[in-house]
């Protein structure tokens, strides 16, 4: 059964929607929201810029100077920030004893696909360049991030690059096509996304490549890809996606665990005040240290 504390969580997201409005009113309500939680005082956060991009580095005491997180942050490819996700790379950082590199990849409609995936693969050569090993590298990322997460492995491998180490997604959106069982009218009650703004966001992002398979990994060969460990909630519309990128994976060869929450919402990770975000980090430290140096 859910904590009292996901249940109040879901009682907020109820009551106030973190996207809703203009693009503009969307993405200042969700960093607003991820702004509840404050940094703790032992977090450093070091201002970065990767070519156009903006970009954080995010540590704490625990963190190695040998394991690296790349992590790429949710929000429908139309929301988010690396400014709203720093209290939880904070915490990805302490959990993964590892410094977090968090980017302000570009979004949509301004910059739709594929500038995303391009970043994103832009920000893991930059830490090649930098001398950072691939295997030291974890590629990590929530939501549409998470989806990113696996196409960003897809471009990486098909051009010619070094695999990370591992690759963690929390409630990844893999299919924009929204072909799923979950994420069809009525089969869940999803608090936090909607089918008709998932909808919307996917055509946004990336129009009529909707199963492009850097768009929806689900429809890549994800053969050659390093173990990878997924999150989902059974609240979720994209409970489906989640199964199936873990059922393609290891169909694949690939070493995919699945990991579901019951009666959980999209991503509760994000809310640190939730003993089940907790729960999901300190797996997340455990498959760290069985990957990373």
């Amino acid at each position: 059964m859910p904590s009292v504390e996901h249940e109040a969580i879901v009682e907020m997201v109820k009551a106030s929607p973190p996207a809703g409005g203009t693009v503009e009113e969307s993405r200042a309500g969700f960093d607003a929201m991820l702004g509840m939680f404050p940094l703790a005082d032992d977090v450093s956060i070091e201002e970065i810029m990767i070519e156009h991009m903006n970009a954080d580095w995010v540590s704490v005491p625990e963190s190695k100077d040998n394991r690296v997180v790349l992590y790429l942050h949710g929000g429908g490819y139309m929301i988010g920030s690396n400014t709203g996700y720093r209290e939880f790379a904070s915490r990805m950082a302490r959990a993964a004893q590892a410094r977090v590199l968090l980017i302000n990849y570009r979004l949509a409609p301004e910059n739709p696909f594929p500038a995303a995936v391009d970043d994103a693969v832009m920000a893991y050569r930059y830490l090649l360049d930098q001398g950072v090993s691939a295997e030291q590298l974890m590629v990590a990322g929530d939501s549409a991030g998470g989806g990113l997460t696996v196409a960003t492995l897809v471009a990486l491998r098909d051009g010619g690059s070094p695999m990370p180490a591992c690759a963690t997604c929390f409630s990844p959106w893999v299919d924009l096509a929204g072909e799923g069982d979950s994420a069809q009218p009525g089969a869940v009650d999803d608090p936090m996304i909607a089918i008709e703004g998932l909808q919307d966001m996917g055509t946004t992002y990336a129009g009529e490549d909707l199963r492009n398979p850097l768009a929806s990994p689900l429809y890549a060969n994800l053969s050659g890809l390093p173990p990878l460990q997924v999150f989902v909630g059974t609240r979720e519309i994209l409970l489906s996606d989640a199964t199936r990128i873990v059922d393609q994976a290891q169909s694949a060869g690939v070493d995919a665990s699945l990991n579901v929450g019951d009666g959980l919402i999209h991503v509760w990770q994000l809310f640190a005040t939730v003993p089940e975000a907790a729960e999901s980090l300190t797996q997340v430290g455990e498959f760290a240290d069985k990957h990373l140096p």
